[in-house]
């Protein structure tokens, strides 16, 4: 009787419903925890894609605002190349999302290319030939802003061999989605920088020094060399 009382009692063994908890709860963790580690691995490769890019414009544009003196207007913020259908000198038509994944260089002109045309034509590939080993990076670009044929010996003086430009039809009313003039001028005066991405993010004033615009395109160039290269 004594040696009965003495003794502890004896832990009441556990009833099913509290083994069931234990056992179907934990397991319903682990599809969120497999969710939430899928998307943190994927932002961290977004996050490492996209660093080149984010690094050369932050330097370009940030960090030494100082000791940077741009020739050209920076448009801020940059406009997207839009979705369009344009057309080559045959008419075929052409996505203007082609022109992606170079550096380009665009002036606008009407086809019958009066002699400011082919002074902004002639500096265009003059600018592309002096930046050396780098000018592969760089596209030249025509856009035709009318029907008026093109005269065959502005295509050839543009486009000698191994640095030809690529020349498209596009309505001037099309272009307004996408380039604009300074005030007080006309999208004619103006040469145009646009990224590879597509955004244009630069504009050389109407009737530009050489050397000083030469200088915008080789620290684009220089900023973007760790992510650009030649070709698309």
């Amino acid at each position: 009787m004594s040696g009965s009382n003495s003794s502890a009692p004896e832990s009441p063994a556990p009833t099913p419903e509290a083994l069931s908890l234990t056992v179907h709860s934990v397991p319903a963790l682990a599809p969120q925890r497999r969710r939430l580690s899928g998307r943190l691995q994927m932002l961290l490769v977004l996050a490492v894609c996209a660093a080149p890019v984010v690094a050369s414009y932050f330097t370009y544009y940030v960090v030494r605002p100082g000791g940077r003196t741009n020739y050209s207007d920076l448009i801020d913020p940059q406009r997207p190349l839009p979705e369009q259908v344009w057309h080559d000198l045959a008419g075929a038509p052409v996505k203007s999302s082609s022109l992606k994944g170079q550096w380009l260089l665009v002036s606008v002109a009407g086809g019958a290319c009066d002699a400011a045309c082919e002074k902004t034509l002639y500096l265009q590939r003059q600018l592309r030939e002096t930046l050396g080993k780098e000018r592969d990076r760089l596209d030249k670009v025509w856009l035709v802003a009318d029907d008026a044929p093109v005269r065959p010996e502005v295509l050839a003086a543009i486009s000698p061999r191994g640095a030809e430009a690529t020349v498209l039809r596009v309505p001037r009313e099309a272009l307004a989605a996408w380039l604009a003039p300074a005030a007080g001028h006309v999208l004619d005066q103006h040469l145009y920088i646009v990224d590879p991405m597509g955004n244009w993010m630069m504009r050389a004033p109407a009737d530009p020094q050489p050397a000083k615009l030469k200088r915008d395109l080789e620290k684009l160039l220089r900023a973007s060399s760790s992510w650009d290269n030649p070709g698309r």
